[in-house]
């Protein structure tokens, strides 16, 4: 029979491994007015589209486990946040799994803060009846507004910055409860909770010090946070010292109207040497470094408070250590007189013949008296002993 007759039977797990796939070439493409478009394309395709590298493109994969990292390239930037995966130009964002139940709260407020702010047709416009003081107006609400990359990384980092503190505000809730339980009685139900919940808390910490620590590599370099203004690499691409215009690029629209004549202003103040000026950027990553660091120090807390409880749980469990040894110590110390009291009880209770064996009642009792006199007194020298030494609490 021909290979036409055979069926090739499916693997489970192929086609599991082949939907996730498919899933994760999911993105949604959000432009400068806020209007979002579902696709559903390659990696060459964005490659293609943002022009970046493979590798750049390889930190968004949700298939491989990459810390969070922040990445200014020449057109776009790379951002790899948690569950927050993107690529921001200067005209648009890209964000990955945009149907995951994390990313949606990420989409919709890009749709609500994208849009500038003082977009808007105003009367006559267009036909060269303008006021004179409504387009001042417009222009220098163009020239407060935050460039379009600014506005879609703040969204990103607000979002993640609220993430882990809001993990972090579970986790609280959680551990000190179960942490005053386990101090007040101590069981391996209350350990193992304790146990499961450091070891969230572990977790987290790493997630949020790879945060903090990517904020602050950004803020102490200046060159970084300069190659993170694309809108300022755009107007150097569209300046007029550059000898090429934004017209013939660009169609005609009020926004990317208003931007190239944002990025025309802004390429001569590249021109006068005020390409290193980033205290825009830098404003805005040391609010959100603040935040982090914020998050940051809650659970630096939580972990000094559940080495506490440690410490204190050790200190019980030592002290009752020492009580148990105590115990055995009297013990062995009463254990040390009977057996003298049982020899001496051997001793006169083997068959050998001797003279004052006549009278039995006199010689009884002194016996017993003195017997039980001298193991008193031992058990008494042995106490004695090791409180002087310090062996047993006084």
């Amino acid at each position: 029979m021909g290979r036409e007759g055979y069926i090739v039977p499916v693997d489970p797990l192929q086609a599991a491994l082949k939907k996730k796939t498919a899933s994760s070439r999911s993105w949604v493409m959000l432009d400068c007015t806020g209007q979002g478009t579902m696709l559903d394309v390659d990696k060459y395709a964005i490659m293609h589209r943002v022009q970046i590298h493979a590798r750049d493109l390889r930190i968004l994969d949700p298939l491989l486990s990459y810390p969070s990292t922040i990445l200014g390239r020449e057109k776009a930037i790379v951002l790899n946040l948690e569950h927050i995966k993107a690529i921001i130009t200067a005209e648009e964002v890209l964000l990955r799994d945009p149907l995951d139940e994390n990313v949606i709260p990420v989409v919709e407020e890009l749709r609500r803060r994208l849009p500038p702010v003082n977009v808007g047709i105003y009367p006559g416009q267009g036909n060269g009846k303008e006021p004179l003081s409504r387009q001042n107006d417009a222009e220098a609400a163009d020239e407060d507004e935050s460039p379009f990359e600014f506005r879609a990384l703040e969204v990103a980092l607000e979002a993640i910055c609220s993430f882990l503190a809001a993990r972090t505000m579970e986790l609280e809730t959680a551990a000190y409860p179960a942490l005053d339980e386990l101090t007040s009685k101590i069981s391996s139900r209350n350990l193992d909770r304790v146990r499961k919940l450091k070891s969230a808390m572990t977790r987290l910490t790493a997630r949020v010090q790879k945060v903090r620590d990517e904020l602050e590599q950004l803020l102490d370099d200046d060159d970084d946070m300069a190659d993170l203004y694309l809108s300022r690499k755009l107007a150097t691409a569209f300046s007029p010292v550059s000898g090429s215009g934004a017209v013939n690029w660009f169609p005609a629209s009020p926004t990317l109207g208003s931007k190239i004549s944002r990025a025309s202003r802004a390429s001569v103040a590249t021109v006068r040497g005020d390409e290193n000026d980033v205290e825009e950027l830098e404003m805005l990553l040391e609010a959100y470094f603040m935040q982090v660091d914020s998050t940051l120090n809650k659970l630096t807390t939580l972990r000094e408070y559940i080495d506490d409880t440690e410490d204190y749980i050790n200190i019980q469990l030592d002290n009752h250590r020492n009580q148990l040894i105590q115990l055995e110590l009297f013990l062995s110390s009463g254990t040390v007189c009977l057996s003298i009291y049982s020899l001496v009880a051997g001793i006169f209770g083997m068959n050998i013949p001797y003279t004052w064996n006549e009278n039995h009642g006199f010689m009884f009792k002194w016996v017993v008296l003195v017997t039980g006199i001298v193991c008193a007194l031992v058990f008494i020298i042995i106490i004695s002993y090791a409180r002087h030494k310090g062996l047993i609490g006084s």
